[in-house]
């Protein structure tokens, strides 16, 4: 931290400061808005921490949240570090079985109920006898509730203080490889790594423009924690916007208007499959071709998405194909691709104006050490760095070397100019019958650039060669009833599988391509929170089928 300044302390700077200026917009419903100052925010996390303090609760007591992204979200996470607790954010969409497992592994002491859809499936995992109270636009739940204990209370008074090595935040990784992880992060690791995210020289253009940010991804995760949240917190600069639903996404967006926007590559794709579906990519290839229509027509389709204002995109989270940054930058959306984890609050690598490339994730922020292991593996020494895994000294021992750097599991390699370009992940590699290691993340990566494959899993542990699961473009699932149709899409996939595997090595070329019976969904446990594939669920349902599979004609199966 800069001196003994925490992130609190930014916030009472900009209470103190700016408590007229409109902070974060809240949507109601039906169209209807309420704008949120900086006094009025602080006036009610304020008092929410005063009914916090008088349950006697313990220092760093965990307080957990369970709630989609809304204002009150971040207003009851200040509340809670005011009150002298540790925030625990479960990911909205988790099962009854997951909530009960954080609540119970975090030990937690109170949980906020907030947005969420499907309430009803997830209170089963809520423990009797839990103190429990709902945020504003919570499903109906009879807890006590945000506004009548606002209204009920007197606001904390002072500058409320944390210490640099008290708890913040257990973040609960998403689970793709298993059993969530409580990375714990403390206020010194969150409040170092947030100076560097909003102290980058090449993260905005001009500070006297206003900045406005639309926040969807889950703030139970790292990443829109620290590059929303928390940068808004310690800045003080921009105005949040949040959404309503998904079904209003696009309106959201388009009042938003945002500046500055983040996402993940799942959703970069969908964006691009969404232009597809109302113009052709041959067409659109053609039409900015042209260099009479290439500037008309790239303002028509970034103002189609609600993107037209945005001065600084970035995508994280997993992987980018290379062809879908190149597409965005040709219609001048300045694109960026970074690398972070979890146990680094999300403050590791990033791309410069001068430090960018396709299939690269940049180079390390200033204050990060970075080094490649023998075997390839990324290792990372960030001032984000975590305290631990929550009751896991295990983990952490496994964790770093024995000079402090931390294991990320990920493999990469620099370019000539010093970029770094992920390969892989340590624990994703798979030999075949051959006895060859494949990586699967690349192959995967060549094939979710086809504007057909919204989703793409290579596998094949034992098999005399790889396969991929493919899950196809939404707009393009219902039409595949058509026999032409059909065969058309099977026609290309062939030729996709051929261009694929003239792209790799011998080993790793692909014996088939496999259409997925259905699509992935974090509702159907394929897909984590933040949409990457949950590999070992994805494998073990395909498994039976398998030997059906291998032993079928033809490079293109429908599953």
């Amino acid at each position: 931290m800069t001196g003994n300044r925490s992130i609190l302390d930014h916030v009472f700077d900009h209470e103190a400061a700016q408590p007229d200026l409109v902070w974060m917009t809240q949507p109601l419903g039906g169209g209807r808005v309420r704008d949120i100052t900086w006094g009025e925010g602080l006036g009610e996390a304020r008092r929410m921490a005063t009914h916090l303090r008088g349950f006697g609760l313990a220092p760093g007591a965990r307080i957990a949240m369970l709630a989609k992204n809304s204002a009150h979200f971040i207003l009851a996470e200040l509340a809670i570090w005011m009150a002298g607790g540790t925030t625990v954010a479960i990911f909205p969409t988790e099962s009854a079985e997951n909530i009960r497992f954080v609540l119970d592994h975090c030990e937690a002491s109170l949980l906020f109920v907030g947005k969420l859809d499907a309430w009803d499936r997830q209170r089963a995992g809520v423990p009797d006898g839990l103190p429990c109270i709902a945020l504003p636009l919570s499903p109906a739940t009879g807890m006590p509730n945000w506004d009548e204990i606002v209204a009920a209370n007197a606001p904390i008074a002072g500058r409320p203080q944390r210490a640099a090595d008290d708890l913040a935040m257990l973040l609960y990784t998403s689970g793709s490889t298993g059993q969530p992880k409580g990375v714990m992060q403390t206020f010194g690791s969150v409040t170092r790594a947030t100076e560097g995210i909003v102290s980058d020289p090449d993260g905005d253009d001009d500070e006297s423009l206003e900045k406005r940010v639309l926040s969807y991804l889950p703030l139970s995760h790292c990443y829109e924690r620290a590059w929303v949240e928390c940068a808004s917190l310690l800045s003080g600069r921009g105005h949040l916007y949040f959404t309503e639903s998904l079904a209003t996404f696009a309106d959201d967006l388009k009042r938003a208007r945002p500046t500055h926007f983040i996402s993940v590559p799942r959703l970069w794709t969908k964006f691009q499959q969404g232009v597809f579906a109302s113009l052709p990519a041959t067409q659109l290839d053609a039409l900015l071709d042209n260099p009479v229509m290439r500037e008309p027509v790239s303002r028509k389709v970034l103002a189609g998405l609600g993107l037209d204002q945005v001065r600084r995109a970035g995508s994280g989270s997993a992987p980018l194909p290379a062809e879908l940054l190149t597409w965005y930058r040709r219609l001048g959306l300045d694109l960026r691709e970074g690398y972070a984890m979890t146990e680094d609050f999300a403050y590791s690598h990033h791309s410069t104006p001068n430090a960018t490339a396709p299939g690269h994730v940049g180079i390390p922020f200033p204050d990060v050490q970075m080094r490649l292991d023998d075997d390839g593996e990324i290792l990372i020494k960030s001032p984000g760095r975590m305290a631990g895994y929550y009751k896991r000294p295990d983990l952490d021992a496994e964790a770093f070397t024995a000079d402090g750097f931390f294991r990320t599991g990920d493999l990469g390699e620099h370019n000539p100019d010093g970029l770094l370009r992920l390969t892989g992940r340590k624990k994703e590699l798979f030999k075949t019958a051959k006895g060859k290691y494949v990586a699967p993340a690349p192959i995967e990566n060549l094939l979710n650039e086809h504007p057909m494959v919204e989703l793409a899993l290579v596998s094949g542990v034992g098999q005399r060669a790889p396969f991929a699961l493919l899950v196809l473009d939404e707009n393009l699932r219902p039409r595949l009833a058509d026999a032409a149709v059909r065969a058309e899409v099977e026609s290309a996939l062939a030729a996709l599988l051929t261009r694929v595997n003239e792209a790799v090595p011998a080993w790793e070329r692909l014996d088939r391509l496999v259409v997925a019976r259905e699509p992935w969904s974090i509702e159907n446990g394929c897909l984590t929170p933040t949409m990457k594939i949950k590999r070992s669920r994805i494998e073990a349902t395909v498994a039976p089928h398998l030997n059906a599979w291998y032993g079928a004609p033809g490079p293109v199966l429908w599953a």
